[in-house]
């Protein structure tokens, strides 16, 4: 009890100033956080909390072929969305979260919602660096359901 009395008002101050209070154990409740936490930044066009969530070496991997973003270069790319105020809003409706055996590295698979491209999927990988959790790499697809894969596979074949 004595613990909690003076952990509380810490993890009090730290949250009404702002500071980004990250689970950093090797439960997957830790990887849920930054995920919610990074979907979140992006919907209220938060820049700095969104790109604090990659590891320095991370990369995102966009819906075309090729879209495939060192943490900078996404920065770079999505700083004008940002900077506007509105950036994009992905809602998760499912997500798997796998732990490596040493609990330093997650694996995640989940189910979007987005008003701009309907259902998609992301996955990716987590590493905790210094205790805290980063993204190393989410790749975000659309998922063509298999009875349209013909059309869009010819599509893609046909496109420059």
């Amino acid at each position: 009890m004595r613990c909690l009395a003076i952990l509380l008002p810490a993890l009090l101050t730290a949250c009404a100033s702002g500071v980004a209070v990250t689970p950093s154990g090797s439960s997957s409740a830790g990887v849920e956080y930054v995920l919610n936490d990074w979907h979140d930044a992006a919907k209220v066009a938060d820049e700095k909390r969104y790109f604090d969530h990659f590891a320095p070496d991370g990369v995102f991997m966009g819906t075309d072929a090729t879209e495939r973003w060192t943490t900078e270069a996404f920065r770079v790319w999505a700083h004008p969305y940002f900077a506007r105020g509105k950036a994009w809003t992905f809602t998760p409706t499912r997500r798997v979260v796998q732990l490596s055996a040493s609990g330093d590295v997650a694996w995640f698979d989940e189910d979007l919602s987005s008003a701009s491209y309907g259902v998609c999927r992301g996955t990716g990988v987590l590493q905790r660096i210094a205790g805290i959790w980063k993204i190393q790499q989410y790749n975000l697809t659309i998922p063509i359901p298999n009875a349209l894969a013909d059309e869009f596979v010819a599509k893609i074949k046909g496109a420059p």
